[in-house]
């Protein structure tokens, strides 16, 4: 047993993270592009630092990127060289509506997302396309208050009619929202919330939690009205919690961390509000204001498929303050003393993902798809700008091995596996170019200097091997 013949392997990347002309060909300014390198981005993304246009004495990455906006036929002939199969990449809701409650589209925009999947299927390359990748209009933050506010349902709805209908012949395969569960967690950066004291910061998440949940369902809709043929995805920052103990207390604890974090793929996948969360919503008094059809439509428009992110796995315990913490990750994780760790402190546990995928498949009985997985590290490239990274081969043959074993021991549906930022990118959680993932070498650093050159690190070819040999031959 191996994996499928069809098996869809790439790689994936986001808009506002590798394709920069924030304002080229009447693009309009999001959230995504005012969250600066540096002290304050946590709280910003959060939304505890109120940011909503540029402001002097920041860096802003996203605004160039790596340029891709412009040098995308050079990259996309590159995955073709790795054999991608598929490409994940998002698109950028303000190239299509710049303002975002316009009534016609930038056909600018329309035009780039079109050229731009024509040249992936020059070289045999699915799409796999991301409605919203943690972008939301800039103006919709400022006159509607992002997704705390029901008229967003209607604005996203208007994009993914003209999504759907634009790209029929070239799209089939598409995720609704990036880790969505990422709301409750980086609300500004996800779903263009800030909050202002005294503010009840959890009635408004789950607000705009419902807002997004239906806009998806009504997706789902939408694109298999459009195209019967669409597969349509919702999409997980996966990563099971382990309790710290058998103290039963870190057992619960681990159960409730993990509810929270299953809470939106168990409406999207199954069609209904899970009992845990209509249980928190009444222990927290709040009301969720919802409209009459929303829960018909959750129920009669459920996901095709199950996409999520997998870097590590997370500790929960039942302990108050006493417990030691990982750096660096947005998800609060208590250390595990058996896993190793990267240099930005998010834990390193290829079974731990096999876990996951077993639990996910377990929790939904839907094919999966892994569509961000990798590993981010210092790359230092010799004189002649070559990355040797065996440390980045090591961590993706631990983890496709791991996939492999749930497909072929476990039973696992799997649709195929995009790892994360096959081009370094500027990463979501710092906005730092030196915390790389790709199989190419990009020439910026964290304050945008560099010629932007692109090099293949000594992962190029062993992606390319593993992908000729469809995961066998991960030597």
């Amino acid at each position: 047993m191996s994996f499928k013949s069809n098996f869809l392997w790439g790689g994936a990347t986001a808009a506002n993270q590798c394709e920069g002309g924030f304002d080229a060909d009447g693009r309009g300014l999001a959230n995504v592009d005012v969250m600066p390198v540096g002290p304050d981005r946590l709280a910003i993304m959060t939304g505890h630092h109120k940011m909503l246009d540029f402001e002097d004495n920041y860096f802003y990455p996203a605004k160039q990127a790596i340029n891709m906006y412009h040098e995308y036929k050079k990259d996309i002939e590159l995955f073709a060289e790795m054999g991608f199969k598929v490409y994940r990449l998002s698109i950028a809701w303000t190239r299509i509506f710049p303002k975002g409650d316009e009534l016609e589209p930038n056909e600018k925009g329309l035009q780039f997302y079109e050229n731009l999947f024509n040249e992936c299927h020059k070289y045999g390359i699915e799409p796999l396309v991301t409605i919203t990748h943690f972008d939301c209009p800039m103006h919709l933050i400022k006159k509607y208050n992002g997704w705390r506010n029901r008229k967003m349902v209607g604005f996203y709805e208007r994009l993914c009619r003209v999504l759907f209908t634009r790209y029929k012949k070239q799209v089939k395969y598409w995720l609704t929202f990036n880790e969505i569960n990422m709301l409750f967690h980086g609300s500004f950066m996800s779903s263009g919330l800030y909050f202002e004291p005294g503010e009840n910061e959890l009635a408004i998440k789950y607000q705009a939690a419902h807002h997004q949940l239906v806009a998806s369902a009504l997706a789902t809709k939408i694109g298999h009205e459009i195209n019967p043929d669409n597969q349509i995805g919702c999409m997980l920052a996966g990563g099971d919690y382990y309790p710290k103990t058998c103290n039963p207390q870190d057992v619960w604890a681990a159960i409730k961390s993990n509810h929270e974090n299953y809470f939106f793929i168990d409406v999207q996948a199954k069609g209904e509000y899970p009992y845990y969360a209509l249980q928190e919503l009444k222990n927290n008094n709040i009301m969720l204001d919802v409209a009459d059809g929303d829960a018909e439509l959750l129920k009669s428009h459920t996901v095709d498929f199950v996409s999520f992110s997998y870097y590590s796995s997370r500790v929960a315990t039942g302990e108050k303050d006493a417990a030691e913490k990982t750096d660096g990750n947005v998800f609060a994780s208590v250390k595990n003393p058996y896993l190793e760790v990267t240099e930005w402190g998010w834990q390193i546990d290829p079974l731990g993902f096999r876990i996951t995928i077993n639990q996910i498949y377990d929790r939904y009985n839907k094919p999966l798809f892994v569509v961000e997985n990798g590993l981010g590290a210092i790359d230092t490239p010799d004189q002649n700008g070559y990355v040797a990274d065996d440390y980045r081969i090591d961590y993706l043959r631990s983890h496709i091995q791991a996939m492999k074993d749930a497909v072929n021991e476990d039973g696992v549906d799997i649709i195929g596996y995009t790892t994360w930022g096959c081009i370094d990118l500027v990463s979501a959680g710092t906005g730092e170019m030196k915390k790389r993932y790709g199989f190419i070498y990009v020439d910026r650093d964290n304050d945008g200097n560099g010629s932007l050159k692109r090099t293949k690190k000594r992962s190029f070819d062993w992606y390319k091997k593993v992908i000729s040999t469809n995961g066998e031959d991960l030597s």
